[in-house]
């Protein structure tokens, strides 16, 4: 609970807002007098709304300039606005959207900022060189994993310039139905996880044998850039059926053999200096709040537009986060055939989540509404400004690979893990993630760097985020100045020159992929 000397500070968005959320730790109680003169007549929770005026039932309540919901019944000034007290607006149509007539100055470009990195046959930069062991199926999991253990304990010791060593296990690759029009989505992924830049192009698969993703149909002829000057070979497989295998060590030590291989390779490489164009930077937030479209998604944003600015690639995503916001992407698009295909995505995943007989209001959790975020409308405008203001220059579908710059709308689920695989497909090689309540999100394949929404959240996990955004609230820092702090730590983290909180503690989610195709 706040002390009883704490001055109330609220925090409102727009002018035209006629809710403010409440900042002090703890909440307020009933009977505080708002530096307005506005007394509130009940307790209102940190992060939670309340009204500035009185709202009439039927009447819009509005937050970000934007309607977020109507009143169920009459409010009070000075009340708590409760999600209770909300009726959801509904979704917005897809027609009659604007179509790039957003036209802005561009920003100056900024140059001469640099990272040290690790090029690629493809043109790709890691920013940091691990060795992948991509799996065709789940079956061979338990086999994989424990072939990585002893690589990291007997082989990664003698390859100081190897950073780790990680299987790509998944759920994926029989039981499935491989040849529905969808199963595309799971295959194309796990296909361009095996490419992320963090894995230096060196690729080697273990395959059961019997499954219906076959090696040569995840990665045919021709898919992996080859280094060095060496000739197109094989794909290098470690097959678990193969008659030469006998017993279960002797599958282990066939692929800590090719593991070994790989890993002299990746050894003999560098970091190197490179543009901060090489960047490809991946934003998400999870465990949102009210504070998150407050402080750290818009310094998030800020970042965004310094790196686009510097002639590098920012994905935002999560497509029921920025559904209700779809007229604002629109309208950014470069060109009109940008804005279809965002169209086009948002319609795609209208109705797939109309076939499951759910909409966009299955997205926020318990803990988004403990946190103050009502409804989906309330989240999707807090989580659509990480991506800034730069022009949208491009779209991808869930599962496809990067193959230009600027401000990308990569088309994901909002699932932090599902999203977080679909940004390392695509070609993610460092992460920013947001998050109010707190999660110990990361990735084994990509540096993440976390970022606090409030104070309290970053003093009590000060050993598991990385940025503290609460100081934006609480007036210590701007949202551009902590938008540069932002962009020179992923220049750091990029180099190496620093680790995230989850890279020194090796706290890794595991990779989900997407499919949408039915399961047999």
């Amino acid at each position: 609970m706040p002390t009883a000397n704490a001055q109330p500070l609220t925090i409102t968005m727009h002018p035209q807002d006629n809710v403010a959320i409440v900042a002090n730790d703890g909440g307020l109680p009933a009977g505080t007098v708002l530096p307005s003169g506005l007394t509130l007549t009940g307790h209102v929770p940190q992060g939670h709304k309340v009204a500035l005026a009185p709202i009439a039932q039927g009447a819009p309540v509005r937050r970000y300039n934007v309607t977020i919901g109507y009143a169920v019944q009459d409010l009070p000034a000075g009340c708590w606005v409760s999600e209770k007290l909300l009726r959801m607006p509904d979704a917005r149509g897809l027609d009659n959207l604007p179509i790039s007539t957003e036209a802005r100055q561009p920003l100056p470009p900024l140059e001469g900022y640099t990272f040290e990195g690790y090029r690629n046959a493809d043109g790709s930069v890691g920013t940091r060189n691990i060795l992948a062991i991509t799996q065709t199926v789940q079956c061979v999991a338990g086999v994989t994993s424990f072939a990585v253990q002893r690589i990291k304990a007997e082989l990664l010791p003698q390859f100081p310039h190897v950073d780790d060593v990680v299987a790509l296990e998944h759920g994926y690759g029989c039981g499935v139905a491989i040849d529905a029009p969808e199963a595309i989505i799971p295959i194309r992924t796990l296909r361009h996880l095996s490419l992320n830049p963090n894995f230096g192009g060196e690729v080697m698969v273990v395959s059961l044998g019997c499954e219906k993703l076959q090696p040569e149909r995840l990665l045919p002829p021709g898919t992996i850039p080859i280094a060095d000057q060496r000739e197109q070979t094989d794909l290098d497989v470690v097959c678990l059926q193969d008659d030469a295998h006998v017993g279960f060590m002797d599958m282990v030590q066939s692929i800590m053999r090719q593991a070994e291989t790989h890993l002299i390779r990746l050894n003999a490489r560098r970091r190197e200096t490179v543009p901060a164009s090489e960047l490809v930077v991946g934003v998400q937030c999870g465990g949102s709040d009210a504070f998150s479209g407050v402080t750290a998604n818009p310094a998030v944003g800020f970042c965004s537009d310094l790196l686009v600015r510097a002639g590098a690639t920012v994905m935002f995503s999560e497509t029921t986060e920025v559904r209700d916001g779809v007229d604002q992407l629109t309208a950014r698009a470069t060109t009109p055939d940008v804005a279809q295909a965002i169209i086009r995505e948002m319609a795609w995943y209208d109705a797939y989540l109309q076939r499951g007989s759910v909409d966009r209001s299955a997205n926020t959790t318990p803990g988004n509404k403990k946190g103050g975020l009502s409804n989906i409308v309330e989240k999707a405008m807090g989580s659509i400004v990480k991506s800034g203001s730069s022009p949208i220059s491009g779209v991808l579908a869930p599962g496809e690979k990067l193959t230009q710059k600027g401000l990308i709308y990569a088309a994901t689920p909002a699932s932090d893990f599902i999203c977080g695989t679909l940004q390392l497909a695509a070609g993610m090689n460092l992460h920013i993630f947001t998050t109010g309540r707190g999660t110990p999100y990361g990735l084994a394949a990509c540096p993440v760097v976390k970022v606090a929404t409030r104070s309290d959240l970053a003093r009590r996990w000060h050993d598991l985020m990385d940025v503290n955004a609460g100081r934006i609230a609480e007036g210590e820092v701007t949202i551009e100045a902590l938008g540069w702090e932002m962009f020179h730590l992923l220049l750091d983290v990029a180099s190496g020159r620093q680790k995230t909180w989850a890279e020194q503690w090796k706290l890794h989610n595991a990779l989900v992929l997407f499919n949408p195709a039915p399961v047999t």
